[in-house]
């Protein structure tokens, strides 16, 4: 067994960056939709309430990784101020079947997360696309404003969050840390009503985004919601819109944004374009005009997970070797 066992979440923070995670997202991603990648679909067990353990297994075998995250899921601890996801991932080698190492998850999933939303983006959204809205106020968003802030020239940030004061201090401390202008907005309409690009990071249940306040040509990263009955956006939106999605089989048992429209008859089966892997290999197009709404529905692949976690584990074996 390999030296190396647990790598905390401090260490993740010092090694993986946000510009280096996006690029690892999108080469991933790419890898997986050219069938280089094995990524079967969670499982998850109810806990009370909306509470969750996942376990997801994933492989890169042009990498010889192979690993598992092991994640619990607890909405309500936005409201509690701690981590909504909190776990770790579990890497080896494919070859040997060797752990290499054990990764704590919270911050992997922090950084990968709003990292393939910024690929997302940077496929999907207008070129010229200068002003965001963050529905949202807890570490998602907190990582999104950077991620987009990678892959657009963000001129303009809107937060809405259903208290107000978390708002206001999310504003004001993230516009001292990236020194742009965060408007703090009482309701989700003003927050989104100017936005180029949105992203929808809540515990949500029902919809917080509704399509008759969205301009068209807007791009949105749909990140909260990631069960069957749970949903963040309307279903006029997701009528109205070109959906794609990180993983056609995890959208059509997990995804609520699909599946409630589906269910009500609003939408067809065909509805979702595809995955946005496919548009970085070139299988599918994106955004075909200025006037579209995309949406990207993310529900999170431990692929990413994995791939993320291998790198800082790398970085890490290196430096212990280089000392």
């Amino acid at each position: 067994m390999n030296f190396l066992i647990f790598i905390s979440g401090e260490q993740v923070n010092k090694i993986l960056d946000m510009q280096t995670c996006i690029q690892l997202m999108r080469e991933t991603l790419s890898a997986l939709s050219r069938g280089e990648a094995i990524q079967v679909l969670r499982t998850a067990m109810k806990l009370e309430g909306r509470n969750v353990l996942g376990v997801m297994p994933s492989a890169l075998l042009a990498k010889n990784i192979v690993g598992t995250k092991v994640i619990t899921i607890v909405p309500d601890n936005s409201y509690k101020g701690l981590p909504s996801h909190q776990g770790v991932v579990i890497v080896f080698e494919a070859e040997t079947g060797s752990l290499k190492a054990i990764v704590e998850g919270e911050t992997v999933t922090a950084i990968r997360t709003a990292a393939v939303s910024a690929v997302a983006t940077d496929i999907l959204s207008r070129k010229d696309a200068n002003s965001l809205a963050i529905l949202g106020t807890g570490v998602q968003a907190r990582m999104h404003v950077e991620a987009i802030l990678q892959v657009r020239d963000i001129e303009q940030v809107y937060v809405w969050d259903r208290r107000l004061e978390s708002a206001v201090k999310f504003s004001k401390e993230m516009s001292e840390e990236f020194d742009i202008s965060i408007v703090p907005c009482p309701t989700s309409e003003e927050a989104v009503k100017h936005a180029d690009i949105i992203c929808t990071v809540t515990a949500a249940k029902e919809p917080v985004l509704f399509g008759s306040h969205v301009k068209k040509g807007t791009h949105i990263n749909a990140v909260g919601s990631c069960t069957p009955d749970c949903r963040e956006l309307d279903t006029e939106l997701i009528k109205a819109c070109k959906l794609y999605t990180d993983r056609m089989e995890s959208a059509i048992h997990e995804a609520g944004d699909y599946l409630i429209p589906l269910r009500e008859g609003a939408i067809d089966e065909q509805h979702i374009m595809g995955e946005i892997g496919d548009i970085l290999v070139g299988r599918i197009s994106g955004r075909q005009d200025r006037e579209e709404i995309t949406v990207f529905e993310a529900l999170g692949l431990a692929v990413e997970d994995l791939a993320a976690a291998d790198f800082v584990i790398n970085q890490v074996e290196q430096r212990e070797k280089s000392r």
